[in-house]
């Protein structure tokens, strides 16, 4: 039997979306502070040895990097908090074998 995930039902699955939507633009705010944060610290350490190239690389690594943790762990919290994670067939659930690991 396929079990049919709640991501599936379109009411669900937009509610689903919008929480994702506004979590991202909340780490958007979050990253760009972040490198705000990590140019000013690098300002007042480095004072005027810091190039454009410098700047450029450090927000890109910085908020990217911010980003993409935030998006991934985004996509996690979806998955579980629509109950997409409980939809799944589990291979292993009639092996004896696995049930002693649990």
């Amino acid at each position: 039997m396929v079990k049919h995930s709640p991501l599936d039902d379109g009411d669900t699955s937009k509610v689903a979306w919008a929480r994702y939507r506004r979590l991202m633009r909340g780490m958007a705010i979050v990253s760009l502070v972040a490198v705000v944060g990590a140019l000013g610290w690098l300002r007042y350490t480095m004072g005027d040895a810091l190039t454009i190239h410098m700047m450029i690389a450090t927000a890109a690594g910085v908020g990217l990097s911010v980003m993409l943790g935030a998006a991934l762990m985004g996509l996690v919290f979806l998955s579980s908090g629509s109950g997409h994670d409980e939809a799944i067939d589990d291979p292993f659930a009639d092996d004896p074998d696995m049930k002693n690991d649990r």
